[in-house]
C-alpha cells in the first residue's frame, strides 16, 4: 500500500513552491475574490428568502 508520510508530503510541497512559487500570490488573490463573490451571492439568496414564499406586507 502507498501511503504519504510526512517527509513525502514536506518534499511534494517543496517541489510545488520550486515550480509554481511565482505564481501563488495571483493565484491566492483570485481564490479569495472567488470566496468573497460566492459568499455575496449566498447572502443575496438569504436576503430574497425562500422562492415562491408569501411574504407578509401588512395588507389583508
Amino acid at each position: 500500500m502507498m501511503g504519504l508520510g510526512t517527509v513525502e508530503l514536506i518534499i511534494v510541497a517543496g517541489v510545488i513552491l520550486l515550480l509554481f512559487g511565482s505564481r501563488l500570490p495571483k493565484v491566492m488573490r483570485s481564490l479569495g475574490q472567488g470566496i468573497v463573490e460566492f459568499k455575496r451571492g449566498v447572502q443575496g439568496i438569504e436576503d430574497d428568502g425562500p422562492a415562491g414564499s408569501s411574504r407578509d406586507d401588512g395588507h389583508r
